[in-house]
């Protein structure tokens, strides 16, 4: 389905609880096969499973090396990834690495030797890439040295390569395992003396190599949260308000108690009651019994998808409490004065994760001690979450990460964390696991805000585009998931791919156009419902928004939408060259099939440069089908090329699935799309062949999971517009009329 195209310590002091509570929270975005008393088992130094060689790596007496990582995995391959670049540092054989994660109770008890554990925002790599090659090339300075010690010779003399150090002139060598116990005892090395290798010398990082974790997920080894089973564990269902911020009232459960297998029916918090049973069917059949009365809340209750959009229509034209997120020269004076205007407004739905495995935590809760065993993007938040709901301090908490079956952004939120810990606190002693619904994780969502844009653009004479505005309107992520980020009362993170490129984010998602006269700003209007990180964040907005009004301009000055954007980025040189990249490989001025019309569009995000052109048709009834997309990155440093191109893959997917389908909807207050009959996502008949195209410039590492979803969209609506010769401004396609 794809081909791929491929050119050219941290340490602090302990943290108090309140410390660590509100640091971890402040984090979240973002157990080794289900037998999670083995981490801290190998973590002590020099026993029989090992001996820890500097916090990253364990080695076994039969040479065997264990990778510690802190990142969550949630199909991503950050695992490989990260294993990678220290095994590269520590020049071991790569077929002897394994890998486990570190608890965030033993990160935070050592200092946080393992850094920051949460994953999201396509920082699994690039925000801990240094450090974990430090620790690698630590280690493998410890094993040098204890090699040397033995032989009693300088240590400069010896040379450590695939798992073997060697001294150089008696020709003396001696396998890591076997100087790994005297290894463990030396002192680790300061990081900042660690000289790491050029990329360009790399090995073992920067190849395809395969997966780690694929062998176990094949074979059904791998043990997810929604599969743990633990002795005398019970299972629960919960139901919560439907309406995001409700309180229950009353609840009559007589009924679901009477039913089999039903151990308890108890309230969560303010807003849940769940069903605990001896199998989650019982649990979830006996929960449909429980009759809840919510208090009413008439604000909330009325509000409607309709209603929201009247909300944001109305702060596109406000002039008060506007932030701005970027400008330049005098855009209204511009305007003003232009040869030809143009003007468009764009809206899109709030979004579900739809992750595969719905949310689950399984915990256990004693006077003196609590442990969850959760799917999370984020150990040290799910740990200050354990940590809250159990009325105990963290170093009496302890969390097992597993596997993610799909993250997104979702599993940042500790929602369903606190909940089964709140649930398990109610009946001391018993491992309960929590598993929502399908229907309950919909309607429990962290969506991706629904938004309104509006753009106007002015044109000179010649069709030079002189003057460009663009107001956002919609809700704010940051004041519902992480308030204390908000600078000034601004959510910054609306702006993601529109900050100033020479400015203190730029390197983060800068906008690459030139246009003398421009502004950027956004009406925060904020509802119960509640914004969420989704994969990609704000930057899918913004760059249809951007991406397609651009080729709305271009059309009306008469120019091709390549060369049109290819003019504006002359002052940046990379979003130039992966756009350059993209429209070559697809061939973008050639003829094309009869009916197939082609897209282009460009954004920045993650640390990442990325562009997309697709080919496209539209049959007479309206039906769109995407014959062919190619995407490109450039991330600057690439360390598994096979799974940059998975991640491209698996991006255009989630990101056609909601360009074509995907829309939460509100009514009364609450989520209307309950299962995945209602929310449909993209079936794999109609997916596109995808080519990928990796431009890795070096000096520098951005994002590779999130980065290329940007450019799907527009890509493929730009198509569509040439196609039918009008220009689509909302989404999703199904919802949307694009006959010609």
């Amino acid at each position: 389905m794809s081909r791929s195209t491929f050119t050219s310590a941290v340490s602090g002091p302990t943290a108090s609880r309140r410390g660590f509570l509100i640091g971890a929270a402040a984090s979240g975005s973002g157990l080794a096969l289900g037998i999670p008393f083995a981490t801290a088992a190998t973590a002590k130094r020099g026993n029989a499973a090992g001996s820890e060689v500097g916090a990253w790596v364990v080695i076994r007496p039969n040479n065997d090396v264990i990778i510690r990582i802190a990142r969550s995995e949630m199909g991503q391959g950050t695992l490989t990834g990260l294993a990678q670049l220290v095994a590269e540092e520590l020049d071991c054989d790569w077929k002897t690495v394994k890998w486990e994660y570190p608890t965030p109770g033993r990160n935070l008890a050592r200092k946080r030797v393992w850094g920051d554990m949460s994953t999201g925002g396509s920082r699994g790599i690039r925000g801990s890439h240094e450090y974990v090659r430090q620790g690698g090339a630590a280690a493998r300075q410890m094993l040098i040295q204890a090699a040397a010690d033995a032989w009693k010779v300088p240590a400069a003399e010896c040379t450590a390569a695939e798992g073997v150090v060697t001294h150089a002139p008696t020709k003396r060598t001696v396998s890591y395992g076997r100087i790994a116990t005297a290894a463990s005892k030396l002192p680790v090395p300061d990081f900042k003396t660690m000289k790491l290798r050029d990329p360009k010398d790399w090995k073992i990082a920067g190849k395809p190599l395969k997966r780690l974790d694929t062998a176990d997920k094949l074979t059904g080894k791998q043990v997810f949260g929604i599969d743990l089973k633990l002795p005398g564990m019970l299972n629960a269902s919960i139901l919560d308000t439907p309406v995001h911020g409700g309180r229950i009232k009353s609840f009559d459960d007589s009924a679901a108690r009477a039913m089999p297998g039903v151990r308890r029916v108890l309230q969560v918090g303010d807003s849940a009651v769940a069903v605990v049973a001896d199998t989650w069917w019982q649990a979830n059949t006996a929960l449909a019994k429980v009759k809840v009365t919510y208090e009413d809340n008439t604000q909330s209750t009325k509000l409607t998808t309709a209603g929201i959009a009247e909300i944001l229509k109305a702060g596109l034209e406000a002039k008060e409490n506007i932030a701005i997120g970027n400008t330049a020269g005098d855009a209204a004076g511009a305007l003003a004065t232009a040869a030809k205007k143009v003007e468009a407004v764009y809206s899109t739905p709030y979004l579900h994760h739809v992750t595969m495995e719905p949310m689950n935590c399984t915990a256990r809760w004693a006077d003196d001690k609590c442990e969850v065993w959760v799917p999370t993007q984020n150990g040290e938040a799910s740990l200050a979450a354990c940590s809250e709901a159990a009325g105990l301090p963290p170093d009496k908490c302890e969390v097992y990460k597993i596997h993610l079956g799909g993250g997104f952004g979702r599993r940042g939120a500790q929602d369903y964390v606190t909940k089964a810990v709140l649930l398990a606190k109610q009946m001391p002693g018993t491992p309960i696991k929590l598993l929502w619904s399908r229907e309950e994780d919909m309607r429990q969502g962290w969506f991706r805000p629904m938004s309104q844009c509006k753009l106007q653009a002015g044109l000179d004479d010649k069709g030079n585009l002189t003057a460009l505005t663009m107001r956002i309107s919609g809700p704010s992520i940051l004041n519902t998931v992480r308030p204390q980020a908000m600078e000034n009362g601004v959510d910054f993170i609306t702006f993601q791919g529109l900050w100033p490129i020479d400015g203190p984010r730029g390197r983060e998602g800068g906008f690459g156009y030139a246009i003398p006269n421009f502004t950027i700003d956004y009406a925060m209007r904020n509802f119960h419902v509640r914004a969420g990180f989704w994969r990609g964040v704000n930057n899918n907005q913004n760059a249809v928004y951007v991406e397609c009004f651009l080729d709305e301009v271009a059309k009306a000055a008469g120019k091709d939408p390549l060369e049109f954007r290819r003019a504006l980025l002359q002052k940046a040189p990379k979003h130039r060259a992966v756009l350059n990249a993209v429209a070559a490989k697809i061939g973008w001025g050639s003829p094309t099939e009869p009916g197939v019309f082609r897209g282009i569009a460009q954004q920045m995000g993650f640390g990442s440069y990325v562009a997309g052109a697709a080919e496209v048709s539209v049959n007479e009834r309206g039906r769109v089908k995407v014959h062919r997309l190619v995407v490109g990155t450039d991330s600057g440093h690439v360390v598994n090329p096979d799974q940059v191109d998975a991640q491209i893959v698996g991006s255009v997917a989630y990101g056609l699935s909601a360009t074509f389908n995907e829309a939460i909807t509100i009514k009364d207050g609450a989520v209307v799309e309950q299962n995945l009959d209602t929310y449909e996502i993209m079936r794999l008949a109609d997916f596109p062949k995808v080519e990928t195209v990796i431009v890795p410039s070096g000096g520098f590492w951005g994002g590779v999971g999130e980065p290329t979803i940007m450019v799907a969209a527009p890509a493929v609506l730009n198509a569509v517009a040439a196609a039918v010769g009008k220009p689509v401004r909302a989404l999703p396609l199904k919802n949307v009329n694009v006959r010609a």
